[in-house]
């Protein structure tokens, strides 16, 4: 939390490294975060998660899965339906181990500690990095958005058990969703600024109170 801070400036929860295996999620969010170190001007309020999945990043070979073999982005809770991201695993993904929700809905602590600063935080926009689907997907873009950076917009819904779900869905925190085109392979210098940027727009545009972060990389 940065000094000075008001309850008026625009709180932005930023997560990445959900899946262990997806390094450039992680890279990408670490080069933002030295554009924040040179350039926040307090606009808005940051806390950022860079790496949700440390024991499945730092496996020999890593894997997208956490140490318990669980999806994170599965095992968010469905208030209402415990089942219901584990049928949709069963039904749409056919078991698949590299999508298993876990046992029950929370069941694992980075899920339970990543809920916790949600609370705690009280975010008015979640971003989540990933990969590597090379699209965006946030239902409260602006009509004329097409594209954040070099990456296209896809509208393609959420699953139970994702985070998208859980934020968007069930908290009704508009969450902007990023699938970096690689996950082993990191953007160039430029894309990288470039998403950043829209970012920083499509920010502007969800808080109306706050103003565009400007940094000395714009052109």
């Amino acid at each position: 939390q940065q000094p000075g801070h008001s309850d008026s400036t625009g709180r932005v929860l930023l997560v990445g490294g959900i899946h262990g295996d997806e390094y450039a999620s992680v890279s990408v969010i670490f080069k933002w975060m030295k554009i924040l170190d040179l350039h926040h001007s307090g606009k808005f309020h940051w806390r950022i998660v860079p790496l949700l999945n440390p024991d499945g990043l730092l496996q020999k070979n890593s894997q997208r899965v956490n140490a318990n073999g669980v999806d994170l982005d599965r095992n968010f809770p469905v208030p209402g339906h415990d089942q219901e991201a584990y049928r949709y695993w069963v039904e749409k993904n056919a078991s698949d181990p590299r999508l298993y929700p876990g046992e029950h809905p929370a069941s694992e602590p980075e899920i339970q500690w990543l809920m916790q600063e949600i609370d705690s935080f009280k975010p008015d926009v979640i971003v989540a990095l990933h990969a590597p689907y090379n699209k965006f997907d946030y239902p409260g873009a602006a009509k004329d958005t097409y594209k954040i950076g070099h990456l296209d917009m896809d509208l393609s819904g959420t699953w139970p058990g994702s985070l998208a779900y859980y934020a968007g869905v069930t908290r009704n925190i508009p969450i902007i969703s990023v699938e970096l085109p690689f996950a082993e392979i990191m953007p160039t210098s430029n894309q990288v600024n470039d998403i950043w940027l829209d970012l920083m727009k499509q920010l502007d545009q969800q808080l109306p109170d706050t103003s565009i972060i400007q940094t000395n990389q714009e052109h």
